[in-house]
């Protein structure tokens, strides 16, 4: 009896999103393209036999669930590592059990498994090579660059999708309405627009949404939760997906480039006020202005450079929120501007000649004579400058190396 209390009192104690986690398959929302009817990790659990996965997908998808409900629904014996807080002893603890196991298969799932150096996930390969251990990793993480090319070689990457508001819906109800584990003991609703705020401030993160709901549900005493109510909750206007050094981040700064190179206005605010609500520094977006002014538009209009320039500038002496004002000016004017790719392309082939030919004689008529033996050999001879004219006395010299000297790189496009 005494067990059974401490059991509940500690469940009691768990927040919601913990206490909700889907326990099996027929409980499990969303990712339909992959635990649908006839889907890969579907026909898994049917065959009860996993290959090792690597699970990629935003936070609050799904992934540790996911992970926990393969290894329950194929009867394998699950452990469980954190990327952050392990290291290869406790890997080395887990093979030494995965050998005492005679028939069941042994899952290791290793969240944040980005987290994880290089030397980590090398003492787990040959375990993986050999069957003795199935890998269920999870990561937000574009894992092509976050797990070693020879153990990504060996699993297979399974990419998760944000929960779509329908999904989001269904578990909103759920825990309202769920006695046991959720909040269905308070018997309170949200009206149609508290759900959606509700939903958008969680940025498709089910486990922010459901604490936060929590939170709504058991602060406020009204039976019907209002949308400033859910305001209050999160204490912001904005939400989303956007981490500074993960995917979301390179996703956004790519789109807001994409939509100046595509002249499309609209697009590159967007993106624009997206990156400044969510905390972006206005820094990085002003230096990638200042890159797009050369690479996209260049000698096309000679003023995009010195206006992204001043945008940079701008942001240095007066800071936010003001100097979001003329990030925006200088987005409107980049975004408008006759795009040209010449200086980019001439560069290119000029490096391409360095490559091909990269230590060609330099013409000795544009060699500096500081001494008399110099200009015996040569050096200086037939170079000369005056207000009208600088350059070879002869004009059949080039100013390149003769191997060099038909060569063209600017075309004045």
């Amino acid at each position: 009896m005494f067990v059974s209390l401490l059991r509940v009192l500690y469940w009691a104690h768990m927040n919601l999103a913990y206490r909700m986690r889907p326990v099996s398959l027929s409980e499990f929302i969303g990712q339909h393209h992959l635990v649908g009817e006839g889907k890969m990790l579907a026909r898994m659990i049917a065959e009860k036999h996993l290959s090792s996965i690597i699970l990629w997908g935003p936070p609050g998808s799904g992934k540790t669930t996911l992970a926990y409900i393969l290894a329950n629904e194929t009867g394998a014996t699950l452990y469980a590592l954190s990327g952050v807080e392990s290291g290869k002893a406790q890997l080395h603890e887990i093979i030494e059990e995965a050998k005492k196991e005679e028939k069941k298969q042994v899952i290791l799932f290793i969240d944040e498994i980005h987290r994880w150096n290089k030397a980590q996930q090398d003492a787990l390969l040959p375990h993986v090579e050999s069957g003795l251990i199935t890998l269920i990793g999870a990561t937000t993480e574009n894992p092509s660059f976050e797990v070693n090319s020879a153990l990504l070689s060996r699993s297979k990457v399974f990419v998760l999708q944000p929960l779509s508001e329908e999904d989001l819906s269904i578990l909103i109800h759920r825990a309202l309405t769920d006695t046991k584990r959720g909040l269905g003991t308070y018997k309170k609703t949200l009206t149609d627009d508290a759900r959606e705020l509700l939903i958008r401030l969680s940025g498709g993160d089910a486990r922010i949404m459901l604490n936060g709901l929590e939170m709504a549900v058991t602060q406020f005493k009204e039976k019907k939760i209002t949308p400033e109510q859910i305001q209050e909750v999160f204490q912001t206007k904005s939400a989303g997906l956007y981490d500074k050094k993960a995917d979301e981040h390179y996703n956004i700064i790519s789109a807001f480039i994409k939509s100046l190179r595509g002249s499309s206005v609209d697009g590159a605010l967007y993106y624009l006020a997206r990156m400044l609500e969510n905390g972006e520094d206005p820094k990085f977006i002003a230096r990638r202005m200042i890159i797009f002014a050369s690479e996209d538009i260049g000698m096309a209009d000679r003023g995009a450079l010195i206006q992204a320039n001043e945008a940079f500038e701008a942001v240095m002496k007066i800071g936010m929120p003001e100097a979001q004002l003329t990030l925006a000016h200088v987005v409107v004017y980049l975004a408008l501007a006759k795009k040209s790719r010449g200086v980019v392309n001439a560069l290119a082939c000029a490096k391409q000649a360095v490559y091909e030919l990269p230590n060609e004689p330099i013409p000795l008529h544009l060699r500096n004579a500081p001494t008399k033996l110099m200009k015996e050999l040569g050096y200086a001879k037939d170079y000369t400058w005056s207000d009208s004219y600088v350059g070879p006395k002869e004009k059949e010299l080039s100013f390149l190396p003769e191997k060099l000297k038909q060569k063209k790189f600017w075309t004045g496009e």
